[in-house]
């Protein structure tokens, strides 16, 4: 009889049953609570529990209610990134870029890296890695190397940005955003993460280009006849113009999620306009961003409910009390790595991003001050646990497809990848020891 293969159930079913569960545990967990003295400290002490049963329902709406800035947020970046790329700039300046240093060979494998990394880094590209494979990895193949040189100057490269972003929208803003921080704040601490990891990932990168070449075959030629329109040069300029202004705004003049979210749907809007597109293009395009990333929207909104059942059941002190105990006496490092390990193991359940925060960041954040950890380094142990585990958890739909693209077996992949993930996860771990020992500004 042949066996059934394994499915991983849907993020929304795991949500609810972690939902179920919680409502569960109020019947079973002493309700508890943090008080506030007037010297600052905070004590624990024991409080009636109260359990909850229907209320799971209405959870959600709370839920919904409790991250309704967050939701706006990510349903107006989704739409601006869409209609972004539906103007074909952003496509045709990387094709362009690449077809201008091509002939330098590993100049070219570096320059990609980088503007794949720096993608990653600022706004967040993952899924749009994929056509990328496709078109960078026959390019590499037509240079002598192999299709693994593909995946890691776009794939690889883009999650090494992903992970230690400092910008991107929908995982370092919405962490921070539900951990009560500035959005962005940290950029300083978090961009030097950035350029060390990503000049690790182009010492490699030239290291295996000279072990790995072999003899050029027939030369790609779908990047050097991209054509870049003045207007998507323009566009370009504008997104340039975008992330200056994020920069000066989270920096310099106190923005939060009202001012971000009209920048980047300013930058939408004005996006289309210099494309050419009338006000029903632009609208439906729009539209269909927040469409499309409806589901991490709805997500937030879903999962913030098991927060609201915690906190109604008089229970969420209570689990916060006993993580404090567990890990009495070992300090605010062992701490801030065992957050680091849990969100590591999460990510091979729920790949999303904006899942995992979620659930996670509205009880880490309050257990980072009981433990003494900075929200800052905890956001910083959420970004770094979530991206590098992506590059080999098979839940990932957005592997699993740069994989096809690549012609790349899953097997294969992960024999070829997996020490260069081990190295990742220590070196995060390695780059969160300072923000624990050492005083680092925002951190």
């Amino acid at each position: 009889m042949e066996m059934r293969k394994l499915k991983i159930p849907n993020t929304y079913v795991i949500i609810a049953c972690i939902l179920v569960l919680c409502a569960v545990a109020t019947w079973f967990v002493p309700g508890g609570e943090y008080v506030q003295a007037e010297d600052g400290t905070l004590s624990y002490r024991s409080v009636d529990a109260a359990p909850q049963t229907w209320q799971v329902f209405p959870a959600f709406y709370h839920g919904f209610v409790k991250q309704a800035g967050i939701i706006v947020f990510i349903l107006v970046v989704g739409g601006a990134f869409w209609l972004l790329n539906a103007t074909g700039a952003v496509s045709a300046g990387i094709s362009r870029f690449i077809a201008r240093v091509g002939r330098y060979d590993k100049v070219v494998l570096v320059a990609v890296t980088l503007l794949f990394s720096l993608a990653g880094a600022v706004f967040g590209m993952s899924e749009e890695t994929i056509p990328f494979v496709g078109i960078v990895v026959p390019l590499v193949v037509s240079m002598g190397y192999d299709a693994m040189m593909g995946m890691l100057i776009v794939y690889v490269a883009a999650n090494v940005g992903f992970s230690s972003a400092f910008l991107n929208p929908f995982t370092v803003g919405i962490a921070q955003g539900m951990a009560g921080l500035p959005l962005f704040s940290g950029i300083e601490y978090r961009l030097l993460c950035w350029g060390f990891l990503t000049l690790l990932l182009c010492v490699f990168v030239v290291f295996y280009a000279r072990r790995s070449r072999q003899a050029p075959v027939t030369v790609a030629r779908d990047i050097s006849e991209t054509v870049l329109t003045r207007r998507q040069g323009w566009i370009l300029l504008v997104l340039l113009a975008t992330v200056v202004l994020l920069i000066l705004g989270v920096t310099l003049w106190d923005w939060y999620l009202p001012e971000i979210t009209g920048l980047f749907l300013l930058m939408g809007i004005v996006c289309g306009v210099i494309a050419g597109f009338s006000a029903n293009k632009i609208a439906e395009e729009l539209m269909a961003g927040a469409k499309d990333i409806l589901s991490a929207a709805l997500v937030v909104g879903f999962a913030s409910g098991i927060i609201v059942i915690l906190q109604d059941g008089h229970i969420v002190d209570s689990i916060l009390h006993s993580m404090q105990e567990g890990l009495d006496g070992t300090g605010p490092l062992a701490s801030l790595s065992a957050m680091y390990g849990i969100q590591a193991l999460i990510n091979f359940v729920i790949p999303s991003a904006t899942a995992k925060a979620a659930i996670t960041i509205p009880i880490m954040a309050p257990f980072s001050d009981l433990v003494g950890v900075s929200r800052q380094a905890m956001v910083l142990a959420f970004q770094f646990g979530d991206g590098f585990t992506n590059m080999v958890t098979p839940t990932s739909g957005v592997l699993v497809a740069a994989l096809a693209m690549a012609r790349i077996p899953y097997t294969k992949w992960v024999k070829w990848v997996w020490k260069m993930v081990v190295v990742l996860l220590i070196l995060g771990l390695l780059l969160l020891i300072p923000t624990v020992l050492f005083s680092i500004p925002e951190f």
